[in-house]
């Protein structure tokens, strides 16, 4: 269920884990060929999907056009003819996604949250995301699924002789059940109503051959009807490379059937916005008639987890010592995200706000999802947001002054 946190694995599993990585046991694929790679499509869908940082992706496309559905008044345009776009994007977090879900609700009961432009997910924000794109009205809906789980409702480790054979530590069967909590036709129709309307939701996992990021049209989906394929896509994104089992995607490729293996997002991004998918996106804006310097995003990012290093004695253990440094590699991954996220919104002269777990909320987690600190957790995010969320204007360590003695010393 997204980025790894505190994960406790027993050092026979990771030996184990090692073993099987060397071992070379695996079933028999049909990998996607290199140079097919971007030809690769779902069969009949070529419009929901795309790779970060492509020309004329349909995810490109489907945001232009997102344009031209919206209606006169959607947004606010101020005197002198900008329309702002409210953005959100949803970071990785494991059970840190609590925090996450608790300021959304908090959000929606002080009134303020916005109806957004687009929203972005990726691993636990994959789950967060959809409900979060529909509004309030599923506020309690992101609560039960972020207060009422524990491990054991997340994920089910498999057998030591099964895991020799098998290509993961442990199987997510019973998060499927949360999943489709969400994957309803009920759920889908009205995406695919506010996807209409020229609302987006995406959605990021890693195509794990081609070493790329793939953004899912869930809108796109939800048009389609395809609940299978919708829940699938949410299980790729929030599926924990080693400790969960990959998902493979049936594509097509100059007319041949191959299959493509997905892992988690945050495997590449624990966060994402519009750089990748809006970087080759000016001419055809002009094109299309809209004037790109009358537009502008408001970026919200929520970072589920924190931004400042945390002090914790780690046991002399195999188990304790990776936990401990996939986090510390996770958490270092997570900033420099933030950042980058930062920089466009600089560039493009876009508002960027940015929340995160605060640093007194020391983590006090007995197991990988425990439920009485998520509760603490999402109820913390309700409190900040119902008092008036202090958002952040730039992220951890960023300094105007010290960027601006930084030019003048370059200057010299």
């Amino acid at each position: 269920m997204a980025q790894t946190v505190n994960i406790r694995i027993a050092p026979a599993a990771i030996m184990l884990g090692l073993f099987i990585m060397c071992s070379g046991c695996a079933t028999v694929r049909h990998a996607v060929p290199p140079a097919l790679t971007e030809k690769a499509i779902i069969p009949g869908m070529p419009e929901i999907r795309g790779y970060a940082f492509m020309e004329d992706s349909p995810i490109q496309i489907s945001l232009l056009e997102s344009l031209k559905q919206e209606g006169k008044d959607d947004y606010p345009v101020s005197a002198d003819g900008v329309k702002t776009y409210p953005i959100l994007a949803i970071s990785g977090g494991s059970a840190n996604g609590a925090y996450g879900a608790g300021l959304l609700k908090g959000w929606s009961k002080a009134g303020t949250r916005p109806v957004f432009k687009v929203v972005t997910g990726v691993s636990t924000g994959a789950i967060t995301a959809p409900l979060a794109f529909l509004g309030s009205e599923y506020d309690n809906l992101v609560e039960e699924i972020y207060t009422t789980v524990s491990t054991k409702d997340v994920m089910r480790p498999k057998m030591p002789f099964a895991v020799i054979f098998s290509d993961s530590l442990a199987s997510n069967k019973p998060l499927e059940k949360y999943i489709r909590m969400i994957a309803t036709p009920e759920i889908l129709k009205k995406i695919a109503e506010e996807h209409l309307r020229g609302r987006r939701l995406y959605v990021g996992t890693v195509n794990l051959d081609a070493q790329k990021f793939v953004v899912w049209d869930m809108g796109a989906i939800a048009i389609r009807g395809d609940e299978k394929l919708f829940e699938d896509v949410i299980i790729a994104s929030s599926s924990i490379p080693i400790a969960f089992p990959p998902v493979y995607f049936h594509v097509e490729a100059d007319g041949k059937k191959y299959d493509e293996m997905h892992v988690d997002g945050g495997t590449m991004t624990q966060v994402f916005g519009l750089f990748g998918i809006s970087r080759y996106l000016g001419p055809a804006v002009k094109k299309a008639g809209f004037d790109p310097t009358k537009i502008k995003g408001k970026t919200y990012v929520i970072r589920n987890g924190y931004v400042s290093s945390r002090n914790q004695s780690v046991k002399d253990t195999l188990s304790a010592i990776a936990s401990r440094s996939i986090d510390t590699m996770v958490d270092s991954q997570a900033i420099g995200d933030i950042y980058r996220m930062f920089a466009h919104a600089r560039m493009r002269g876009a508002d960027y706000n940015l929340a995160y777990i605060p640093a007194d909320l020391v983590p006090e987690n007995k197991e990988m999802f425990d439920k009485h600190e998520m509760r603490r957790l999402f109820a913390r995010g309700y409190d900040d947001a119902l008092k008036g969320y202090d958002w952040q204007k730039a992220p951890p360590g960023w300094s105007e002054d010290e960027k601006k003695n930084q030019g003048e010393n370059l200057e010299e």
